[in-house]
């Protein structure tokens, strides 16, 4: 079996310093954009996708897009561009400590939420039930929608014009859509391929039957770890349960009785801050000890050998698996379906349904820049473009926009 030089940091290597192991995505061998752009004298190609993707109207829309709060509930929970910023800042913390290319996993970190509606999953459940026979509607596909369509800010291409590496990341993150036959796998065996992806995969091979790049599938984690320690962080905030109810994840009844062995008497927000960390670094450091032990066992020459490989070599070791599923069984009713949200998300769902049925009635109900040409599609585009519209309204937006077509619009409190 080849070996692969240099898979862990070399000898007298020191915490946190960078290096650069040959499975890392590498600038200078990317496959290139859509459409062709001369180099910079002063960026690499991942550097320009991160900052293209900061520069953006999709992303600074982030700052009014609901987590689990929608954003009048108070200042200090989460929205969607808070948690991005987590997401990304652990995601370049794992992709350091595996030799990969920071700015690659940072870009995918940072745009992985674009396609998000507002009010959060509640908002994309209702615009999916919407879609219903018009190719449904899929946060995933919506970012690349975004980042190849959307976006309206260069003078030679609509979308950001982003990377293969970034592209495919964003696609695939979740690992492959088809399997070796060409088949969608199991995630959408039932729904299909969602149009977006499988439009764009006409327009550029984005290698559908195979897993995404290390620093992709490190961003994916990212994202996990990130939800599952601010979600807790929130909830305790808000009051929705406390340290004692937390105890039933084993995995938090350990971490709570270190805290209290190391710290006896600890005041609550100190308590929630301790823990929180706590979360946060046992999870990184499992992921990178389990991907240093896959890695070991591949021993992948380049980028390429980690997208053929069978298994994703980015992910959590089997006991921080049960951790990270238990944490989500136990959030799920008691955060993101408890009784004092239910009535929130009933609003926000039918805010979301009675904009799309209003101007899926009178489309010239939109802005006119939305409302152009309407009438010249056909159903199935014309319902994708009201999709586009509310998919990228702020909370705040969406609200306006039922006030202003609506005499009684939901509180949301």
């Amino acid at each position: 079996m080849p070996q692969s030089q240099g898979s862990f940091p070399p000898a007298g290597h020191e915490p946190g310093e960078r290096w650069r192991a040959p499975y890392a995505c590498r600038s200078s061998r990317s496959r290139g954009r859509l459409i062709g752009e001369p180099a910079s004298a002063t960026r690499g190609e991942f550097q320009r996708d991160r900052d293209r993707i900061i520069h953006s109207t999709a992303f600074r829309r982030l700052k009014h897009k609901t987590q689990v709060f929608v954003s009048h509930e108070g200042d200090h929970y989460r929205t969607r561009l808070t948690h991005t910023i987590e997401v990304a800042q652990i995601a370049r913390a794992l992709a350091r400590a595996l030799g990969l290319d920071e700015d690659l996993a940072e870009a995918l970190a940072l745009a992985h939420d674009l396609g998000h509606t507002p009010f959060g999953h509640t908002g994309e459940d209702a615009l999916e039930e919407c879609m219903a026979g018009f190719g449904g509607f899929d946060h995933n596909a919506q970012t690349l929608r975004i980042v190849t369509r959307l976006e309206r800010r260069y003078a030679d291409f609509d979308g950001l014009n982003l990377s293969w590496e970034t592209l495919e990341g964003l696609v695939k993150h979740n690992g492959p859509l088809l399997d070796g036959e060409g088949r969608p796998t199991a995630r959408y065996a039932k729904t299909g391929i969602p149009a977006a992806i499988f439009e764009y995969q006409h327009r550029q091979d984005l290698w559908l039957d195979s897993y995404a790049s290390a620093e992709a599938q490190a961003a994916a984690l990212a994202d996990d770890i990130a939800y599952n320690a601010h979600d807790i962080d929130d909830g305790l905030r808000a009051g929705l349960f406390g340290h004692a109810e937390l105890r039933s994840v084993p995995f938090l009844a350990e971490l709570l009785d270190e805290i209290a062995r190391l710290h006896p008497g600890l005041e609550a927000p100190r308590l929630t801050n301790e823990l929180v960390r706590r979360i946060i670094t046992r999870f990184v450091e499992d992921v990178i000890g389990e991907a240093q032990a896959r890695l070991a066992r591949l021993a992948p020459v380049d980028a390429d050998a980690i997208r053929r490989a069978a298994a994703p070599v980015v992910a959590f070791s089997s006991a921080i698996e049960t951790a990270d599923r238990d944490i989500k069984g136990f959030l799920y009713p008691n955060m993101y379906r408890h009784p004092r949200i239910a009535p929130i998300r009933a609003q926000a769902a039918q805010v979301v349904r009675e904009l799309f049925a209003r101007f899926r009635a009178e489309p010239g109900a939109m802005p006119q820049e939305w409302a152009a040409g309407c009438d010249g599609l056909d159903e199935a585009r014309r319902m994708r473009r009201i999709a586009d519209y509310i998919a990228g309204m702020t909370d705040w937006y969406a609200l306006d926009e039922h006030r202003r077509l609506f005499d009684a619009t939901p509180s949301l409190r």
